[in-house]
């Protein structure tokens, strides 16, 4: 048992690493509510005063503003339902005992570690490309006209994109929770003669509710600030500009770091928002 002491020295030497942590939130979070309430323009003028809440009015107010935020939240939810679906049955295959095993769950876990910026590239240029694209070659081979794919169905190009960069992740932490299953209480039911669905929704599916939990939550942080993929591929445009790229592009088109901030505070309030909707309709079952 911890005495006293052991546990002040143990409080002493992690008060550095809390303090840094504090500070990384803090100053930067600190100073986007500061800039919120001002009216700077770093190129025209610089600080150019309080301006209260006129920043905050004019961002919310802009015909483009919920659109993005129905973008984002679109975004978010086609890819957790893809990535944790697909990452139940990946998880289950790469379970199986099979030659190559590792190599196997190398590969698959691959994507994960690629830029999102270079993903996107090799989404545009190498599958997604209406004349030299794999896609297109492909669609052509079957005798169907090539899709464009960023303008035609450019949502769907997005969600393609971020969810075989997610993926990955999603399958490492639902493979180890399946791993972590009790054998013999399968073996147990095989014998009884239940069936595999069965066997699916009673035993394997409850005991993976932790791990589903653990993707939806750190999933929608990384979600909510979806970018590159945008820049690179649609540029915003055909109705994908998600609430992150409405603040920069307003930030770059007026130079205006106020109108920014109080986008980005209004980023932050839909990220508790959303993360505490999925605590509560998730996280209330995982006692159970």
């Amino acid at each position: 048992m911890a005495t006293q002491h052991s546990r002040s020295v143990a409080r002493f030497m992690l008060a550095p690493a809390v303090i840094l942590l504090l500070g990384w939130m803090l100053v930067p979070l600190t100073a986007t509510l500061i800039f919120s309430f001002k009216k700077y323009l770093p190129l025209r003028g610089g600080d150019l005063g309080w301006v209260g809440f006129d920043n905050y009015v004019r961002f919310v107010s802009s015909s483009a503003f919920w659109p993005s935020v129905m973008a984002t939240l679109t975004i978010i939810g086609s890819v957790l339902v893809i990535t944790i679906i697909l990452g139940i049955v990946l998880a289950l295959l790469l379970d199986q005992p099979m030659w190559g095993q590792g190599i196997v769950r190398i590969l698959v876990i691959a994507p994960f570690f690629v830029m999102p910026t270079v993903s996107a590239l090799v989404w545009k240029n190498m599958f997604m490309d209406p004349i030299n694209g794999i896609l297109a070659h492909l669609w052509k081979f079957f005798g169907a006209a090539p899709v464009e794919w960023l303008t035609q169905a450019s949502m769907q190009s997005i969600v393609m994109i971020v969810s075989w960069q997610w993926l990955p992740f999603a399958t490492l932490i639902l493979l180890t929770s399946v791993q972590s299953l009790d054998r013999e209480q399968l073996e147990a039911a095989e014998m009884d003669g239940a069936p595999w669905i069965s066997r699916f929704w009673h035993l394997i599916l409850p005991h993976l509710a932790r791990a589903i939990t653990i993707v939806l939550l750190i999933q929608t942080i990384f979600l909510l600030s979806v970018f590159a993929e945008i820049f690179v591929t649609t540029g915003g445009a055909f109705g994908t500009k998600t609430l992150t790229y409405l603040i920069f592009q307003r930030v770059l088109e007026s130079q205006n770091i106020g109108l920014g901030s109080a986008g980005g505070v209004y980023a932050i309030i839909l990220a508790n928002i959303v993360a505490i909707f999925l605590m509560r309709a998730v996280g209330k079952n995982l006692d159970s």
